[in-house]
């Protein structure tokens, strides 16, 4: 905000210069990046219109979390993975959720070992 402005006159100078700024009552923001989550609990949320050009501005505390997702592993996975190596099926699938579903990498880790 800009000293010496109130609220009204700021809104009304935005509006002169094509700028148009809408409040989001949104209750939680998070940004999914590909090895973790970024996670804003009761942020302050705007929605700002520029020349026709969006953009969005978030404010509040912020927390991460490491994303932790793995593929989905079928059985004729494990049985491709067994079949190519001899191992077992616990091992196989244990070294397929460490390779995050890569078979090509389970079978050539479980060869080179």
């Amino acid at each position: 905000m800009i000293p010496g402005m109130n609220a009204r006159q700021m809104q009304q100078m935005m509006k002169q210069m094509g700028i148009q700024q809408v409040e989001v009552p949104a209750t939680q923001v998070i940004i999914i990046t590909p090895d973790k989550r970024i996670i804003i609990d009761r942020p302050q949320v705007s929605k700002v219109n520029m020349m026709g050009q969006q953009t969005w501005q978030v404010v509040g505390a912020a927390h991460e979390e490491r994303n932790n997702i793995l593929p989905d592993i079928s059985d004729d996975d494990i049985q491709t993975v067994v079949d190519q190596t001899g191992v077992s099926r616990e091992k196989a699938l244990q070294t397929i959720k460490e390779s995050k579903g890569d078979l090509a990498e389970a079978i050539m880790s479980l060869k080179s070992d």
